[in-house]
């Protein structure tokens, strides 16, 4: 993990779960960490308890949907810390409708702006700098919905992800050559604060079999630190036991439809 030592990482998503986890991590091996997010304050509160760990760390609240304030994050931290070596795409986020048939447009644009179009952003403000060095390494959370879709997650969730997966594919092969190394990661059930935001929220018997943040943080860890010569392309971390799904399912598959169909439901 020494290889680690004095690096700069950008992480988003690093308020909680598994941002936060991978951000204590990368700064207990020595790295220069960035934690970036929407909430300055939950952000500040992060940084300061790894800080007083010894700990190398800054914040940056952005919506990194906005190109604008990628721009920006991005023209900081290189200001700051020189360059960076490694982008943690982690920030996530899942629609609160599941079912297709009832998903507004909205909140499936939102959805695709959160898993997709940051790590777009993202990746294009910081290819520059890592192309003209040949050297960097972009890490991007994905998740097992990508391969395995379906309503526990959602249809927007599902797709956003597949398509991370797909754009993660398209930078190692396009840049490997350059230097640049690309690693999509896809975990199963983490226990994270999304699980609070589920049609039915798991009680904590369930979150303990889960796979946990700290466990995904270790994967990213892997990936990060392993010789330049060497890449992950693609990397599943899923909960060794698996569970019985079905009433989530059920209940995931009405939850937000329209009135008129609570018949419809009743009948099935």
């Amino acid at each position: 993990m020494d290889r680690l030592t004095g690096k700069v990482v950008l992480i988003t998503g690093a308020g909680s779960g598994i941002g936060k986890a991978a951000a204590a991590g990368f700064a207990a091996r020595g790295a220069q960490v960035i934690l970036v997010g929407r909430r300055q304050a939950v952000l500040d509160e992060v940084a300061a308890s790894l800080i007083a760990q010894g700990g190398k760390v800054s914040a940056y609240a952005a919506d990194i949907a906005q190109k604008t304030e990628v721009e920006a994050l991005v023209a900081w931290a290189i200001a700051e810390r020189g360059q960076v070596d490694i982008l943690v795409n982690n920030a996530g986020s899942a629609s609160k409708t599941l079912n297709a048939r009832w998903i507004a447009e909205e909140e499936w644009d939102q959805v695709q702006d959160v898993n997709m179009k940051a790590v777009f952003l993202l990746t294009q403000a910081l290819l520059p700098d890592m192309l003209a060095r040949k050297n960097g390494t972009i890490i991007t959370v994905s998740s097992l919905a990508a391969l395995r879709p379906n309503l526990l997650g959602g249809a927007a969730y599902g797709a956003a992800k597949a398509a991370v997966r797909n754009f993660m594919t398209y930078l190692h092969n396009t840049f490997r050559n350059d230097g640049i190394r690309s690693t999509c990661i896809l975990p199963g059930e983490v226990n994270t604060p999304i699980m609070d935001n589920r049609a039915n929220p798991p009680d904590q018997a369930i979150r303990d079999g889960m796979v946990q943040p700290e466990d995904v943080a270790e994967a990213i860890l892997l990936c990060a630190s392993l010789p330049a010569r060497t890449v992950v392309e693609e990397l599943i971390v899923a909960p060794t036991v698996l569970r019985d799904l079905s009433g989530d399912l059920e209940i995931s598959r009405w939850k937000n439809a329209p009135a008129a169909c609570q018949a419809e439901r009743e009948k099935s």
